[in-house]
């Protein structure tokens, strides 16, 4: 009998503790209307106070570009499925990149560097802004994405998120990939050759879906891309789509690019041609693949969004380019990662679990292009009223996702309260960040127009 009641009191005194540590960690999302919130009227403030140079269209628009390999010499962590928890791949199927664009007018320079990553990793993004020098582009010159392949480099996360996600931290990972990123950049200044300037606009219907509400919602089918050519014959194609790199499920243990691979390898296989790809809107969108394994249909999906791409149609209208660039803080109040639909982690715990990195806002104007460059993965369904707003004002617009940050994902406000992996699990900063990124966006344009 007084054995039973020791255990019953044991059993309460671990109880109250539960609940006294539940009470530190556990709180609920801030509701609070996203017009009354502090980090929307911060970034207003931001916006009251920036200035952006409007600059007239050079005379000339130059490039250079290079690619240089992250494969490592030795298996290790590969990010991405979180069920993986970072397992070491034991196959290379293709090799991973680092590929950079530069460009320069008169009056403006800038470059836009993509890696065969799952994300750009804040980690990296800490390295590599060391690594600069004065003689280099400035941070706020340079654009960033992702293909968001999910089977390449990992060892770049901190915390128990990168345990997940990429493996157990390497600093070694941390500061090659830095490194890499530095070198492609320096060398893609090297030899810059005077280029014509094409943006270039196609839809695939196909490869495509909505994997958070399915035919309930809508996606983003459109593929944008730009081209540059130089008088010799070698031509540059950059290219954005919606679709999710998930072709390769998890149970794939091989490094490789996943079906933006496919892509980028067809469009570079004319002798002086070079690609990049970078992920778009590809929040809530799926790849629509077929094929009898995790390999034919990667080719599948591969092939398909190439071949919609050459049906793609040229802007006429673009004369010589203005170029422009710009980089923001992106206020976002503090991190309450959603537990369930009703409960959200403190903000301290998220934290210390995740990290704190500065969040961005990125631009480069082209001509009449605007990218757009967002900490998440950013919903395709929220595009269409940026691409529209957009038009009016006259610019072609491109909204690409992991700009160098990272706030989990942005959906659509009207799914917020489902039950799902994208509005609970990766809800990270609590409600109405649909619409504030998409008044993020239209300020931005605005700005740059």
């Amino acid at each position: 009998m007084k054995l039973i009641k020791r255990i019953l009191i044991t059993l309460a005194v671990v109880g109250l503790l539960l609940l006294a540590l539940l009470a530190g960690l556990v709180t609920t999302p801030d509701t609070t209307p996203l017009h009354d919130t502090g980090y929307y009227r911060q970034w207003k403030a931001l916006l009251d106070s920036t200035q952006v140079s409007r600059l007239e269209a050079g005379e000339t628009l130059y490039a250079g570009w290079s690619k240089v390999g992250i494969t490592p010499d030795l298996p290790g962590p590969m990010a991405g499925y979180g069920k993986r928890r970072g397992k070491p791949y034991t196959e290379v199927l293709d090799s991973v990149f680092v590929r950079t664009i530069f460009l320069k007018n008169e009056s403006s320079r800038a470059a836009i560097i993509s890696a065969d990553l799952l994300i750009i990793p804040p980690t990296v993004i800490q390295q590599f802004r060391k690594l600069l020098t004065p003689s280099d582009l400035p941070f706020e010159s340079l654009y960033f994405g992702a293909t968001h392949t999910h089977n390449s480099v990992g060892g770049w996360g901190k915390g128990i998120s990168g345990l997940f996600f990429s493996g157990p931290y390497n600093a070694e990972v941390e500061k090659k990939l830095a490194e890499a990123m530095l070198q492609s950049l320096r060398e893609a200044q090297q030899k810059p050759a005077p280029v014509r300037f094409t943006y270039k606009e196609g839809y695939d219907h196909a490869n495509i879906a909505n994997r958070l509400i399915g035919d309930k919602g809508t996606t983003d089918p459109e593929i944008r891309a730009f081209e540059l050519s130089d008088s010799s014959g070698r031509v540059v194609d950059l290219v954005s789509y919606g679709a999710h790199s998930t072709v390769l499920s998890s149970k794939t243990m091989a490094l490789s690019r996943d079906w933006p691979g496919v892509l980028l390898d067809s469009l570079e296989q004319p002798a002086g041609h070079f690609a990049v790809y970078l992920a778009g809107a590809v929040g809530s969108m799926a790849p629509n693949s077929q094929g009898g394994t995790d390999i034919e249909a990667m080719a599948a999906q591969g092939n398909g969004v190439l071949q919609s791409f050459r049906k793609a149609v040229p802007d006429s209208t673009l004369t010589t380019p203005v170029l422009n660039s710009l980089s923001l803080p992106l206020p976002l109040g503090d991190p309450k990662p959603r537990l369930t639909t009703r409960w959200a982690l403190r903000s301290w715990a998220f934290n210390r679990l995740f990290g704190e990195y500065p969040q961005e806002i990125k631009a480069l104007r082209i001509g009449n292009v605007l990218m757009v460059g967002v900490p998440c993965d950013f919903s395709g369904e929220l595009v269409a009223p940026l691409d529209q707003y957009a038009r009016k004002k006259g610019l072609n617009l491109m909204v690409t996702s992991f700009n160098g940050g990272y706030t989990g994902y942005v959906t659509d406000d009207r799914w917020y309260n489902l039950d799902k992996y994208e509005t609970v699990t990766m809800n990270w900063f609590g409600p109405h960040k649909g619409a504030y990124f998409q008044e993020v966006i239209k300020d931005v344009i605005d700005l740059l127009q």
